[in-house]
């Protein structure tokens, strides 16, 4: 059993984890858009209906490259990196992408984000793989002496993103779900957790 293999059933079933619905970011506010991403995804867009991989490509990559940027460069970008925690609960594999307060370097430190391409264009089908790398991320932390770090994960179509956060046991799940249409709002929530984390590493 891999991340892959989980539905959201069989994360609560087997992870000892229980899920919530709530309002995460009730006071978030849109960020400009950096005129690169805006003049990237007006043209590359239709290019990413092709599949999962160039969805990945050609929206994914440039709002993480531009969350990088908003973050001065403290975000580090990891894509198709193995998360092999737990051989025996399912905890490993590839992670489409895992977001880290550390520097672009291996081995991978502090995970804050574990992001999941949905797939087939589906953000259900993709909400146990991401608790799952949540699960394992959280471990992680926990290993290296940054428990307090809460760990959140996200799963994307591209244009659909639906965010979660893992505290001790129990992951919450963001009521709003946020669309391509107002990547503002997108490059805030991501900005939101990387401020948030910043100040409990201080």
């Amino acid at each position: 059993m891999a991340y892959s293999d989980f539905t959201l059933e069989t994360a609560i079933a087997t992870l000892g984890v229980s899920t919530e619905l709530t309002i995460l970011f009730p006071d978030l506010r849109s960020l400009p858009i950096p005129a690169w991403l805006q003049d990237t995804l007006s043209k590359r867009t239709p290019l990413a209906l092709i599949s999962e991989k160039s969805r990945s490509e050609f929206i994914v990559a440039p709002i993480l490259l531009a969350s990088r940027e908003l973050s001065h460069e403290k975000l580090a970008i990891y894509s198709g990196q193995r998360l092999d925690i737990d051989s025996n609960k399912g905890l490993v594999g590839e992670c489409d992408f895992i977001l880290t307060l550390s520097p672009p370097i291996l081995p991978l430190r502090s995970p804050i984000i574990t992001i999941v391409e949905a797939k087939k264009n589906d953000v259900e089908a993709g909400l146990g793989q991401c608790v799952a790398q949540m699960v394992a991320a959280q471990i992680f932390n926990q290993s290296t002496g940054r428990s307090k770090l809460p760990v959140f994960g996200c799963v994307t179509t591209g244009e659909i993103w639906q965010f979660l956060q893992l505290k001790e046991s129990v992951v919450s799940m963001d009521e709003r779900r946020y669309y391509l249409d107002d990547v503002g709002s997108i490059l805030a929530v991501i900005q939101f957790i990387v401020t948030q984390n910043i100040a409990l590493l201080a």
